[in-house]
């Protein structure tokens, strides 16, 4: 019997994060054959304030494909699918950069998704009350456009007056590499409040001081969209394929904000045999995480369910037919990587990491189960030890942006082991924001038996083990490190009509890794934790009201 085997088939994905681009070249059923890496370079003018360039981004996109494509026939590339934080991108009549700060350094038109300057402007959006943000689980967060948009009509003019393109920047992307300007539904629904039935509301952008964003029928903004993985016209144009290295004519994936390709990369992974319940479940019974510098929690539903403070819900976003809601916090690796460089003790404790042979994490997550006491769980070092993980604000599921971090049970101690404690509490305390948004979302209607998580943060495995101890939940890992690369490279193969739908793509390219389970010994200490981190929220409130007093005379 003779044996048909299909043409090699390759597909292209690219991540940009952060603080870097990452470019995967992946088979048909999932396997990443190549991969590259390339820093981007972030601006910091100031606090709350971030920068980045449009020109730089695309860039080192264009460098890291023609790296993971170097040694193959670019002709048997069949599409590539991009990803992106949802910053903002702004650009003049002929697609030039405009500054997006006072400096008027045009290098710096991008504002990006962490960027904090817009918090008044989303302050005054949400006491409209309008209709559209019942969508953002009632409140609108300053790391969205509309509230950015506000932000530079006031305070940059010039620059406002000369833009007539605001892209997000995963749409960005697809228009480098097409010429399209097409958006994709993901961002304009997820970050931009168009609806999917009705369109954008001008009565929306009138009410909050923006109406002139619906001059030219939306023309600054978007009037075409295609969902995630739909094919954009023409495909790579002939200066793109020259700059990324493929053959003109390419297919390109309509594109997806970082998180949201996490959530492709990752979620359908066929868990037949590993004894989870979510095995004959749907897929709304499953939440995908994706963490590095922040995290963002993803469940889908078959109707719309309202959460308060969390963002969503969101049609056919990600999959065809299915809501989204989307909860998150806005720093988490960047909050591990400020607590642990901050602290007296980290010169010291790299330099016996190196000279170890390990990395700091690595160096980290190992003195915490050695400084455990025969027969205690290693989580439990931290009993006097309290962090609350709100340092960038609270984006789920209180929406709210002016939270700030705290510590309790402190002492004197600047040893590498007082730094292995603190880490240790500032896992935990992540893990138990995960749980306060998943008690957000059990009791709106989403009924979750697994995590999948993937990025950055799925690496570090104290970081999972918290994750499924807090929750009492699984966490099921991908078996390819690089899922949101993957999850790209998924859009790109469907663009190719190589599969009938993100959902068979999905089937064959997505593979399952390990599976975390919880520790049922620190079930209870987990309890206790947990009562700990919600009273640290009330009293942080409680600590607001207090100063914030008019009343100066008491001294209650």
């Amino acid at each position: 019997m003779l044996s048909l085997r299909l043409p090699m088939a390759w597909y292209v994905g690219v991540d940009v994060g952060t603080a870097s681009v990452r470019a995967g070249l992946v088979d048909r059923d999932g396997m990443v054959h190549a991969w590259a890496s390339e820093e981007i370079r972030v601006h910091q003018p100031q606090a709350g304030r971030y920068e980045q360039d449009s020109q730089d981004v695309w860039r080192a996109c264009c460098h890291v494909v023609r790296q993971v494509t170097s040694n193959v026939d670019v002709h048997q590339i069949r599409g590539i699918g991009f990803d992106a934080t949802c910053s903002l991108v702004v650009l003049d009549e002929d697609f030039g950069p405009l500054p997006v700060n006072e400096e008027g350094e045009r290098c710096r038109n991008i504002v990006m998704w962490c960027d904090h300057r817009a918090i008044g402007e989303a302050d005054q959006i949400n006491c409209t009350r309008h209709a559209a943000l019942a969508s953002l689980g009632g409140v609108m967060s300053p790391e969205m456009q509309p509230p950015k948009l506000l932000w530079l009509k006031r305070n940059l003019p010039d620059s406002w007056k000369k833009a007539r393109h605001f892209f997000d920047l995963p749409d960005f992307l697809t228009w480098k590499a097409t010429g399209s300007l097409t958006r994709s539904l993901c961002c304009v629904v997820c970050k931009w409040t168009y609806n999917v039935d009705s369109g954008w509301d001008q009565s929306f952008w009138d009410e909050i001081g923006l109406s002139d964003i619906c001059q030219e029928g939306y023309s600054r903004i978007g009037v075409d969209f295609l969902g995630p993985g739909q094919p954009l016209s023409g495909g790579l144009t002939m200066h793109a394929a020259d700059e990324l290295g493929l053959h003109p004519g390419t297919a390109v994936g309509a594109a997806l904000i970082d998180a949201h390709a996490g959530t492709i990369g990752v979620i359908g992974g066929d868990v037949t045999g590993l004894g989870l319940a979510c095995e004959s479940q749907p897929i709304t019974a499953r939440l995908s995480m994706i963490g590095g510098t922040s995290t963002c929690h993803m469940a889908l539903s078959d109707k719309a369910l309202f959460v308060g403070g969390v963002w969503g819900p969101y049609y056919s976003v990600v999959l065809p037919g299915l809501w989204l809601n989307e909860g998150g916090q806005s720093a988490t690796g960047s909050l591990i990587e400020h607590i642990v460089t901050g602290h007296p003790a980290y010169n010291e404790l790299k330099k016996i990491a190196d000279a170890s042979g390990q990395s700091t994490y690595e160096w980290l997550n190992r003195r915490v189960v050695s400084m455990a006491t025969e027969g205690a769980a290693p989580a439990t070092l931290t009993s006097d030890l309290h962090v609350c993980p709100d340092f960038h604000g609270n984006r789920s599921p209180l929406a709210d942006s002016s939270r700030k971090g705290m510590v309790i049970g402190l002492d004197l101690s600047h040893t590498c082991d007082s730094l292995v404690q603190l880490y240790l509490a500032t896992l935990q305390a992540l893990a138990l924001g995960t749980r306060h948004i998943l008690n957000a979302m059990t009791q709106s209607g989403h009924n979750v038996s697994a995590i999948f998580m993937c990025g950055g943060l799925s690496k570090n495995s104290l970081y999972v083990q918290a994750h499924a101890d807090a929750t009492g939940l699984p966490v099921v890992l991908p078996a390819e490190a690089e899922a949101v690369v993957v999850g790209a490279a998924i859009l790109g193969a469907c663009a190719s009509k190589d599969f009938t739908s993100m959902q068979e793509a999905m089937q064959h390219m997505v593979r399952v890794g390990k599976v975390i389970h919880p520790d049922p010994a620190v079930r209870s200490f987990y309890e206790r934790k947990y009562k700990v981190y919600m009273l640290m929220g009330r009293n942080q409130l409680e600590y607001r009201s207090l100063m914030s007093s008019t009343d100066h005379r008491a001294n209650s």
